[in-house]
């Protein structure tokens, strides 16, 4: 009877051998799915899932400037979307969907069949479910745990989602290529028209991409797309969908593309600069996903006028330049115009071109800007109390000991000297030696201080030179100081954004305009009045054939290297700066007069073509003295070179003639 106790024993130790190998191997497979699970995405989160959208960017004259987006997507609901063409894509990509609990299992023994025959994975078998699950939650790359993945998570949104719903993220999600994710971006894209406007073949065409939207695009293979488009329609002709006659009519349809394809941006300098700020405001999740709709300063028609004129200028420029040296770096230019009493940004030019090259030279640019920082010091004397008739010396001076510890002597730019002057005549006329002397007089440091009041962010140099313009600015923060002149003293920080709203048309975002007094009504008044002489009477005579009071000033550095004129009408300021990003010579003779006001000239003439004639503001506390500009002597309607210029009240030259009213 011990051979059956041993019997008993050995059936024990396989029983026992058993069930541990059934616990490990229990253990390894609980262990598998507790790996697979552990970092399974929460299917959760779909509930407050909101697909990104494009953000739209417009000026504010309601053009559309640009679309933001990291991928251009127009969710649309389900009943927007046409019957073929979710009859197409169900034929095509799903024919079970509406039966199927996520997977199917026919499929999966088909495609596992293929695999294994082709020794790699050649055939996915996944449902639209399982298509949406990897393109929300998971990787591309074809691996056996991936798939499982795939497929775990397709059963949880099965569960947790109807079928209508799932088709409706399905929709909006997948990538139809060319930079087209879900069927409303696809249909603007290839055919320009939005979803609900699609026919039977381009709804079958659209439906055929996912399976190889870069191979199947229209853009790209419009004979391959067609044939895909083809093989859409038979299957739908297949399950019973379309008709024989419909399917042979669709087959039959041309290829009807958009006729243009989406612009390149409108206005790319100012859009970028719009985008840097608002990332910063709002940030770039929200900008480039939210939808929102933003809303500008920048009036198209004037933007379209400045970017024509600095291309028409530089172009003028280049043909005068045509064998008179060595090859140079490209020409480049830019512009800005502002509302001054707002400080809405109106036009932006940063270049030539933004091919390869995104560097705005309207803000980022730091240049030099000659005699066009004049203004500030003389400003500055008007506000204390020096006024435009005060006599300075146009002749040579020295300067001593300079902070390098060497003496200067500066130079006029004609290299003549006039001799006793006035404040207006040197000023008109562009004069050196008078600037520097004025600059020493008010002090530099004062100088530097006045100019941040009046809205110049850069640092700059308290020296002698400062007056000269040998600190760098950036021509938008120049032109907003000279906008002050005009807007009554008030300097009025530069701003492009208005007001950005969410889908939901809730405001996110409200432009504030940041204002402060830099100078006094009467300084602002004395001070437009001096610019006013520079058109007039000065280096800037050109422009005199333009419509209505005008200000401005002409900017030149050594060798021809930057030339520019900011000026301004009492509602519009604007800036134009021409140069090379490698500093060298424009060409000889390229003065401010000559390469930049011309561009400057035909802004304006667009930017005050629809004004009303307007003036300048003339406060209570300030009076019109006709004078010699030369001498600064009161003088009668007689005198032939008079001139009714303003003063601050109580500074203005005594005589015996009443003020001019």
């Amino acid at each position: 009877m011990a051979w059956m106790s041993d019997r008993k024993k050995s059936h024990k130790t396989l029983l026992i051998g058993a069930i541990l190998l059934t616990g490990v191997l229990s253990g390894m497979a609980i262990g598998a799915l507790l790996a697979l699970f552990h970092d399974l995405p929460q299917i959760r989160s779909l509930e407050s899932y909101r697909p990104s959208a494009v953000t739209r960017v417009y000026s504010a004259d309601d053009v559309l400037l640009a679309e933001l987006f990291l991928e251009k997507r127009h969710p649309v609901p389900l009943d927007q979307i046409p019957i073929y063409l979710k009859q197409a894509l169900l034929a095509t990509e799903d024919r079970s969907f509406y039966r199927h609990g996520g997977v199917d299992p026919k499929g999966i023994a088909r495609a596992i069949v293929r695999d294994v025959l082709a020794g790699e994975f050649v055939e996915g078998a996944s449902t639209l479910t399982q298509q949406l699950a990897k393109t929300l939650f998971l990787s591309p790359q074809k691996t056996l745990n991936r798939k499982i993945k795939e497929a775990l998570l397709a059963v949880q949104i099965e569960r947790r989602y109807t079928k209508d719903e799932i088709l409706t993220l399905y929709l909006n999600q997948v990538y139809f290529g060319s930079g087209a994710y879900g069927v409303e971006a696809a249909a603007r894209r290839f055919f320009g028209k939005p979803v609900n406007a699609l026919n039977l073949a381009e709804s079958a065409l659209i439906a055929g991409k996912p399976k190889a939207p870069s191979r199947f695009s229209p853009l790209v293979n419009p004979n391959l797309a067609v044939q895909r488009r083809n093989v859409v329609l038979r299957q739908m002709r297949e399950v019973g969908v379309i008709s024989d006659r419909e399917y042979r009519m669709a087959k039959q349809s041309p290829l009807v593309l958009a006729a243009t394809q989406p612009p390149a941006d409108r206005a790319p300098y100012f859009v970028d600069y719009v985008r840097r700020h608002l990332e910063t405001e709002i940030g770039a999740t929200l900008l480039y996903k939210g939808g929102l709709t933003v809303h500008t300063s920048l009036i198209y028609r004037i933007q379209e006028a400045a970017r024509k004129a600095v291309t028409k200028g530089l172009d003028a420029i280049d043909a005068r330049a045509r064998g008179t040296g060595p090859s140079l770096p490209m020409l480049q230019g830019a512009a800005v115009v502002l509302d001054t009493a707002h400080g809405g940004i109106l036009a932006m030019v940063g270049g030539r071109d933004t091919t390869g090259n995104s560097y705005n030279r309207a803000v980022q640019a730091k240049l030099q800007s000659g005699s066009a920082f004049k203004p500030i010091a003389y400003a500055l004397a008007v506000e204390r109390g020096i006024p435009q008739s005060h006599i300075i010396r146009d002749a040579p001076v020295l300067f001593e000991k300079m902070n390098n510890g060497k003496d200067w002597q500066p130079q006029n730019f004609s290299g003549e000297f006039q001799g006793d002057m006035t404040l207006r005549k040197a000023l008109s006329l562009s004069k050196n030696i008078p600037a520097v002397r004025l600059n020493h007089m008010l002090g530099p440091g004062s100088v530097v201080e006045f100019a941040h009041q009046l809205g110049i962010e850069s640092p700059l140099a308290p020296n002698l030179s400062l007056v000269l313009g040998t600190s760098e600015v950036s021509l938008l923060e120049l032109t907003s100081s000279y906008a002050a002149f005009a807007n009554q003293g008030i300097f009025v920080k530069p701003y492009g954004v208005v007001h950005v709203v969410d889908d939901s048309g809730k405001m996110i975002l409200r432009g504030k305009p940041q204002r402060r007094l830099a100078l006094s009504r009467a300084g602002a008044a004395v001070m437009t009045d001096m610019l006013q002489a520079v058109i007039q009477e000065g280096t800037g005579r050109r422009a005199r054939t333009l419509r209505g009071p005008l200000a401005g000033k002409t900017g030149t550095t050594d060798n021809y290297r930057d030339a520019l004129f900011i000026g301004f009408s009492p509602k519009i300021a604007a800036g134009v700066w021409v140069g090379r990003d490698i500093p060298s010579t424009i060409g000889p003779r390229e003065t401010g007069a000559r390469a930049a006001l011309p561009i400057w000239m035909d802004i304006m003439e667009a930017a005050l073509a629809d004004q009303a004639l307007q003036y300048f503001d003339i406060p209570d506390d300030v009076v019109r003295v006709r004078i010699d500009p030369g001498s600064g002597i009161p003088v009668d309607t007689r005198h032939p070179d008079g001139v009714g210029a303003l003063f601050k009240r109580g500074t203005e030259p005594q005589t015996d003639a009443s003020p001019l009213p």
